[in-house]
Parts: C-alpha cells; sequence; structure tokens
C-alpha cells in the first residue's frame, strides 16, 4: 500500500503498474525525470494517458497542437494537464529539468483532448471555518466523472497547510486511489491512514489505497504538504462522490461541540 522513494531519477520512475506492482490500483502512474533538452514520446494504443506537469518548462505537441508550459511551484500554482484518448501521440520537450507525472488506465473510448490550464482547474478551499480550521485545505480538481465523464480516470491536488488534515472527515470509497506526496521541504513529514493501518510520509513517497478503505492524511507541523490524487473508476461504478465514515458524521453539524462541557 504503501512506497518511498530516496529521490526521483532521470528517466522513468514508476509508481503504479497495471500489470505489475499495485496492480489493485488499475493503473500505470509514473514520473518521468528529463534532462534539459530531452524529448520523449508517449502514445498508447489501449490506454488514456493524463501528463500532469510537476515543476520546470516544457513543450507538449499533440494533433497539430504545441504548447509552452512552466510550473515552478505545486504550492502556489495552479496545474497544467494534458488528457489524450488511446492512439494520441504526444511529445514533451524540456526546456531546462523537469518533471512531469503520467497516469493511464484502459479506455476504449475516443474523446477529443483536453489541455487543463490553471484558469480551468482553479483551486477550492475545503474544511472553512470548522474544527479550528484543522482540517481547512486546497483542492484542486484536474478532471473528474463531472467534467470528463468519457474517461476511466479522475485526477487532482490537494495542498495541505502545516498542522491540518485532509481527505476528512475519514471516508471511502470503492474505487482505488493513488496519492503521490511532496513536501515544502524535502524532510518534511505527515502520515497517511489506510483502513486500520498508519503509514509515516515523505518526500516523494506513495499511497496504493484499496478501494473500500477510508484514507485521512495529515502533515506535521511546519511542512506544507501537496499530493496528487488519481482515482480509477469501476466499470458501472464511475467515482463520482465519497462515503463518509458513519462514526465520525457527527463533525459534519456546524454546530457540534469538539470539547467535552465542563
Amino acid at each position: 500500500m504503501f512506497e518511498r522513494f530516496d529521490g526521483i531519477d532521470f528517466g522513468y520512475n514508476s509508481l503504479a503498474e497495471i500489470d505489475g506492482k499495485h496492480s489493485n490500483m488499475l493503473m500505470d502512474v509514473g514520473i518521468y525525470k528529463l534532462k534539459d533538452g530531452e524529448e520523449i514520446v508517449l502514445k498508447d494504443n489501449e490506454k488514456e494517458t493524463a501528463i500532469l506537469l510537476l515543476d520546470g518548462k516544457v513543450k507538449m505537441i499533440w494533433e497539430g497542437n504545441e504548447e509552452d508550459i512552466e510550473r515552478k511551484s505545486l504550492f502556489d500554482e495552479e496545474p497544467w494537464c494534458l488528457h489524450v484518448s488511446k492512439a494520441v501521440e504526444v511529445k514533451v520537450k524540456a526546456n531546462g529539468i523537469a518533471e512531469i507525472l503520467v497516469q493511464k488506465t484502459d479506455n476504449n473510448k475516443e474523446f477529443e483532448s483536453k489541455l487543463y490550464t490553471p484558469a480551468d482547474c482553479g483551486t477550492e478551499i475545503f474544511g472553512d471555518g470548522v474544527w479550528g480550521n484543522s482540517s481547512r485545505r486546497m483542492v484542486r480538481t484536474i478532471f473528474d466523472y463531472s467534467n470528463a465523464p468519457y474517461s476511466n480516470m479522475v485526477m487532482g491536488e490537494v495542498i495541505n497547510t502545516p498542522g491540518r488534515w485532509s481527505s476528512y472527515i475519514p471516508h471511502h470509497h470503492p474505487q482505488p486511489e493513488i496519492y503521490f506526496y511532496r513536501f515544502t521541504k524535502p524532510q518534511g513529514f505527515g502520515a497517511c491512514f489506510i483502513g486500520e493501518d498508519a503509514y509515516k510520509v515523505t518526500h516523494n513517497s506513495m499511497c496504493a489505497i484499496p478501494g473500500g478503505l477510508s484514507h485521512p492524511q495529515v502533515t506535521a507541523p511546519g511542512y506544507g504538504m501537496y499530493y496528487c490524487w488519481m482515482i480509477r473508476h469501476l466499470d458501472g461504478n464511475p467515482w463520482t462522490d465519497r462515503i463518509d465514515e458513519d462514526e465520525h458524521k457527527w463533525l459534519l453539524d456546524p454546530n457540534a461541540k469538539i470539547w467535552p462541557e465542563k
């Protein structure tokens, strides 16, 4: 369920594989770290592909289109992400050292390619004004069933400010999900809870969350935490909402008292 990386090497760094490790996630997920001037070609004849810029500057070329995109901060800037159906060729050329995250899964549907820009994604604030703002976080949904019903995937980002929680109240859903983490400092850390188990999360670590298990997260004081969240829809059962854990639903009452009465 959990994997920690000492660093991201140049080339392709695999996080999950449909036919390999974490195969129950039903997705291929990995990170390319590109050298200055390096160009890669991404094309899969069976799988749809989402290409998220994590850091640096790249040129993306696809179906007669090209776009120069840049991202200097995961924490302060909304995402750029190109989403294409099977058999669409995408060239990515780095201008300086750059990192991209690639998410793929099986999908026979053909759909129009879409470059999601920072203006498309925006940032929503969750958990504002409740529980002493202890779970206030920033959420950026790039695409999901509401705006890409033709896709078998979901992709988004969460920014946790230091010492605060996310994926809260604890919830679950039948669909598998992957989290990939970054911190504001490389020594940053936090914790993820998957079902009854807890894991220390660090810079460049990932969690593979099986369907049906709750998965709240928290980051340590002093360290902001970023994670990219990726969900695989199940056939005939797309992810459209989370299922809150019954024993924690009392917290949803706006008048809930979170400290015992004297």
